[in-house]
């Protein structure tokens, strides 16, 4: 649950909370879902009016809610200030630990049941970071999608403040885990130097990008890997180019330079972008061309999840909806 504070105001200043329901499986499934994809959220939700309101604005966000357990008391939540000028934007978290998603016995049969029903299943490190029954479910869906054909999809998403004092070396072996499991991943440079110890002489980000990557991809049996690079200007606008390793070659999207309204989720608007294209076997120029475009249109709504469909981020990138679209 995001609790944000109106505005640009800070926790202590403020005496009220908007409040909406997100996390990166939300978003990312929400935006294939505006894409045309069937998106199913795997989740365990309390049984009380919050979980009750939960549900509802899943399904107002076009994702599937059949595969939503019922448990537990809480709903893990954050809190965001956003940021103005030289303050950056500041996310707490809270309630992880006790929420129903956290302290679920998960039913393992029916994962079974529901690998055999999904084309694909994304999973993110903000999971990971939860605790031990946590990340063995999430090993046990994802080998169970892979067995039966489905692609796994893993989305590196390290947060230094989920994982605490050494949290690089907790991180690293249960990032291995799922990379094996993984068909493709979302991540950059510095996930592979910080999280998986990986070494480079190079000192610019876009050399050490193209001399790691590629490594991962072969070392973990990937058949594509995506992720970005961001420059935040003077002007506080934002500049961010995407990037596609497929098939031993890089493609790059263009260099978008773009205001920002709302940044909290637009990370998982490239992903959806990048997924979409995989799944739809689209050609990898485009595909994360594409992906750039949704991600920069997640900038400019509020709240985490992205809105934007498919018809929409092709029109932004034929730069047809500058003016009033009547």
């Amino acid at each position: 649950m995001r609790l944000e504070v109106p505005r640009y105001a800070t926790l202590s200043q403020s005496d009220s909370l908007n409040y909406s329901f997100s996390g990166t499986g939300v978003n990312v499934g929400s935006a294939l879902s505006h894409f045309g994809h069937a998106s199913h959220m795997i989740t365990v939700l309390p049984s009380n009016p919050l979980g009750e309101a939960s549900i509802a604005y899943l399904r107002r966000l076009g994702l599937n809610t059949d595969y939503i357990a019922r448990g537990g008391k809480y709903v893990g939540s954050y809190f965001l200030e956003h940021g103005f000028g030289a303050r950056p934007s500041r996310v707490t978290y809270t309630d992880r630990w006790g929420s129903s998603f956290n302290t679920a016995q998960f039913d393992y049969a029916a994962f079974a049941s529901i690998a055999k029903e999904v084309d694909a299943l994304h999973l993110c490190g903000i999971t990971l970071a939860m605790n031990d029954n946590v990340r063995a479910a999430m090993k046990e869906l994802a080998a169970k999608v892979k067995n039966t054909g489905g692609t796994v999809i893993f989305d590196c998403n390290y947060r230094p403040s989920l994982w605490g004092e050494d949290g690089y070396k907790l991180a690293r072996p249960l990032y291995e885990e799922l990379l094996q499991l993984a068909d493709i991943a979302f991540m950059n440079e510095r996930d592979a130097l910080h999280v998986l110890g990986m070494a480079t002489n190079e000192q610019d980000r876009a050399a050490q990008l193209e001399e790691l990557i590629p490594q991962v991809a072969e070392k973990y049996k990937l058949s594509a890997i995506a992720g970005t690079h961001r420059t935040i200007n003077e002007d506080h606008t934002h500049t961010l180019r995407g990037y596609l390793y497929k098939e031993g070659q890089f493609y790059y999207s263009s260099a978008l330079t773009f205001a920002v309204y709302d940044r909290v989720g637009a990370g998982d608007a490239y992903a959806s972008g990048i997924i979409h294209g995989e799944l739809a076997g689209l050609e990898p120029a485009h595909v994360v061309e594409f992906a750039a475009y949704a991600a920069m249109l997640a900038h400019t709504i509020a709240g985490d999840t992205p809105q934007a469909t498919e018809q929409e981020v092709l029109n932004a990138m034929q730069n047809s909806t500058r003016d009033v679209s009547r």
